[in-house]
């Protein structure tokens, strides 16, 4: 069986330059093949060493072990700033505690739950939004981003895409989307704080248009939590939580970029994976089949389908193992350190990649294939433990994870229950690294309703 589409990995030595622009046009294809082998690679540069670590315990040590010992490095979030300012996505040390004290209740016991509702919803209107194009070919992310937008305006603003300030968002988003590499200079070489960034100004007028839209959406909460009409929905929850060591709420600012990064985290990501997992049911009919089958109990909002729905939870976690959103994490360790027997200065970067970890030779039985099945295995029940991170893992683990791993699933199915997916043309979807692991040309599929 052809296995699910990789990315041509480069020549095993270029320069330093030719990396620096491979690794801004695509950071999945600039990498050699051996880092589907090695536990660890080290890469130099004139201004800092890296390292890129894919041994398991290693791993454990940085994110888990000791997380306050390797810091999220500033190079990746540099390019972000302009749209997420000091969000909990970029930040370190006490400030991101302090915000997760605020953020992690809204996403901690029965609020999953009170929120299915929402995700429901979503989910509904993505299936009727296929049916005027019964048959068509469609561009499958483009659907999925729409799906995934749905989901956060309703869980975290009680509000629809339909409604004209989240459709302002979803549509500058796009825009923001075609404008922003991955990295930027800062990346490569170290500037000093005082030093303006060179953002290009479309990403700046972009950015600076989804946050006014954002303030708009959140000043607008704050005075109905004041006037005690606000929706028991994330916003409200989080815009009402006080950090329980010091009993302060987020300012207005300060909730602009939480909602910035849970926009970008929550749509992108679970947007990314999701229609991956479309292409590959596509790709698998067997697969598909045995989905379409399952998703007949999809019948009416109850959070109990979700025990229900256990081979496509399998498939929605098998495309985050092949297609991880967020290919690569970077650290910065702040002392001096040892991997493997190799001593690692203060300030080198450390680079944790799912990307080349989910599909890592020495760890993974079939690591390029795709078989939900695997996770009912023992070698697979042990990468899940070991080796497995699409939301990341210790301290810093994705708060969302848990919504995202509803959202997927209920999709896929409610979408399989009416619609049989089928590939169109030939060639098939490259994969690159943008602000997720997107199609380099987009995913297009046809939805036949069954």
């Amino acid at each position: 069986m052809t296995l699910p589409p990789k990315p041509e990995s480069r020549p095993a030595k270029v320069s330093l330059w030719r990396y620096a622009k491979l690794f801004r046009q695509d950071i999945l294809s600039a990498q050699p093949a051996r880092l589907y082998r090695a536990w660890m690679a080290e890469f130099k540069t004139p201004f800092f060493r890296s390292y890129l670590i894919n041994q398991p315990d290693l791993i454990q040590d940085v994110l888990k072990t000791r997380p306050d010992d390797y810091p999220k490095s500033n190079r990746i979030g540099e390019g972000l700033r302009p749209l997420l300012g000091n969000s909990v996505f970029l930040t370190n040390g006490e400030t991101w505690k302090r915000q997760r004290r605020i953020i992690d209740p809204a996403f901690e016991g029965g609020r999953l739950r009170e929120t299915f509702p929402a995700i429901w919803d979503a989910a509904e209107a993505a299936a009727a939004r296929l049916a005027p194009h019964d048959g068509e070919p469609l561009e499958a992310e483009a659907q999925t981003s729409h799906a995934a937008a749905d989901v956060i305006f309703r869980t975290l603003f009680s509000i629809p895409i339909e409604h004209h300030m989240a459709r302002e968002v979803f549509d500058e988003f796009k825009t923001y989307q075609r404008s922003q590499p991955i990295l930027n200079i800062a990346a490569f070489v170290p500037l000093p704080r005082w030093l303006p960034r060179l953002f290009r100004q479309d990403t700046k007028r972009s950015a600076a248009k989804i946050r006014q839209l954002i303030t708009a959406l959140t000043a607008e909460r704050m005075e109905a939590i004041k006037a005690g009409t606000a929706p028991d929905d994330l916003a409200t929850k989080i815009m009402t939580t006080p950090d329980p060591e010091d009993g302060s709420t987020f300012t207005t600012e300060e909730m602009v970029d939480q909602v910035a990064i849970f926009f970008l985290a929550g749509h992108e990501t679970s947007a990314s994976a999701l229609a991956w997992a479309m292409y590959l049911v596509a790709t698998h009919p067997d697969w598909q089949d045995r989905l379409a089958k399952e998703a007949q109990v999809i019948d009416q909002c109850d959070f109990a389908v979700m025990g229900k729905l256990k081979q496509s939870r399998d498939v929605f976690r098998e495309a985050l193992r092949l297609y991880p959103p967020v290919p690569m994490m970077v650290r910065e360790a702040s002392c001096p350190a040892t991997f493997r027997d190799r001593q690692v200065a203060r300030g080198a970067q450390v680079v944790i990649s799912p990307w080349h970890l989910h599909r890592h030779e020495r760890l993974w039985d079939n690591p390029d294939g795709f078989d939900p099945a695997r996770w009912h295995s023992e070698n697979g029940k042990k990468c899940q433990r070991e080796a497995y991170l699409p939301f990341s893992a210790g301290a810093r683990v994705c708060p969302g994870a848990g919504f995202a791993m509803v959202e997927g699933p209920l999709i896929l199915s409610r979408i399989l229950r009416d619609y049989r997916i089928e590939v169109v043309g030939e060639k098939p979807p490259v994969p690159v690294a943008h602000l997720t692991v997107r199609s380099k040309d987009g995913i297009l599929l046809r939805f036949v309703r069954r």
